[in-house]
């Protein structure tokens, strides 16, 4: 387990070194909620990256400074991804663009995100608590939930979660994801988090559940 953020930070220096291209790094898991003091440790490290060029650059690095492809379980199953970069207590997950299979890193989302380290090769960038709170709304993995449930005690903008999850629908055609991320939110309501667009949320199921009834008629 990573218990401070300066651990991380070694770590892209190190990736640094061995790069030889100026690449933007996105940060959107539990990393970010160690940054903000929101968590006491975490054991991965969601990295998003724009190019399928940009991972294979960040793969061979991370090759060359002794990280190993290990196999993922099936908690990871709805990432978009089959193996992790293991290294000690290091374990990192690398994205182009999309993850989740339906999660894509939008413009809006870059916008969002916040410089926390310029290296000679290396920016990297924290995604808003908004959009990691909507990532961590479609894994299984132990402990999001949980880090949902930390996501929320500083406050959300709960118009720019809504908004995002409106989009990602939209641009990416994949109504069924409003499923997956409603039962989610059920869960957090479970352990009496307000969702104060949960009505919305609702709607948007109850929606897609009478246009696959329709279809499912025809």
């Amino acid at each position: 387990m990573i218990s401070e953020f300066k651990q991380i930070e070694e770590l892209f220096k190190e990736l640094d070194k061995v790069v030889s291209n100026k690449i933007n790094i996105y940060v959107i898991g539990g990393a970010v909620l160690l940054h903000q003091g929101l968590k006491s440790a975490t054991k991965d490290i969601d990295l998003v990256v724009n190019e399928r060029k940009e991972l294979i650059e960040i793969e061979n690095a991370l090759m060359k400074i002794g990280f190993v492809k290990n196999k993922v379980g099936n908690e990871y199953r709805n990432l978009n991804t089959h193996y992790l970069w293991v290294r000690d207590e290091f374990k990192v997950d690398m994205f182009v663009k999309k993850v989740c299979s339906k999660f894509s890193l939008s413009e809006h989302m870059i916008k969002r995100a916040k410089k926390v380290l310029e290296l000679d090769k290396l920016s990297i960038f924290l995604c808003s608590n908004e959009d990691i709170f909507l990532f961590k709304t479609m894994t299984e993995r132990p402990g999001d939930i949980d880090d949902c449930t930390s996501l929320n005690k500083p406050g959300l903008d709960w118009g720019v979660i809504y908004n995002e999850l409106l989009y990602q629908i939209k641009e990416y055609g994949e109504d069924v994801w409003i499923t997956w991320v409603g039962e989610r939110l059920d869960l957090l309501v479970e352990r009496k988090v307000s969702i104060p667009i949960m009505d919305k949320i609702n709607k948007l199921r109850e929606d897609f559940f009478l246009k696959f009834e329709e279809k499912m008629k025809k």
